[in-house]
């Protein structure tokens, strides 16, 4: 029998998050991001009518993967401007891999790198400010250097 490594949670940093039940190693595969392969158009058309979280994770053929259809626990990972985690596309398929140990109990988080279209507004900004607390905070989970923006 495989003992469980991940288990969601709350998170002290925003809603549920992914949290290491098991010691994982740097590099290893932890996860793979589940859900409905769709178009951006419905998953934000689905994102308007829903309340609450989206779990949309972007592919660079333009689709995404809906994690509220048919997703995993992969879905709660949270924003962190450090993060200890790293997704690789491969195909229609994403991989959460460790970039560093993570220890029992600690959370597991990816860097969003968001980006919107048009124009950055005081509202866009305050819609995707980032809680991780790191020293290298950004304060915000897009891409870049969202705030000089």
């Amino acid at each position: 029998m495989r003992l469980r490594r991940i288990t969601a949670r709350r998170s002290p940093v925003h809603g549920m998050g992914l949290f290491a039940l098991q010691p994982i190693a740097a590099g290893e595969r932890v996860i793979e991001y589940k859900g409905e392969l769709t178009s951006w158009r419905r998953a934000a058309g689905r994102q308007r009518s829903g309340a609450g979280h989206t779990f949309v994770f972007g592919l660079s053929d333009v689709r995404v993967i809906d994690g509220s259809r048919g997703g995993n626990s992969a879905r709660f990972l949270n924003h962190a401007c450090s993060p200890n985690c790293e997704a690789i596309e491969t195909g229609a398929r994403v991989f959460i891999h460790a970039l560093t140990a993570i220890a029992p109990g600690h959370e597991l988080f990816i860097d969003y790198r968001l980006s919107v279209d048009g124009v950055l507004t005081d509202d866009i900004r305050t819609r995707y400010i980032c809680h991780c607390g790191a020293s290298s905070c950004r304060r915000t989970m897009l891409r870049g250097n969202a705030e000089s923006a």
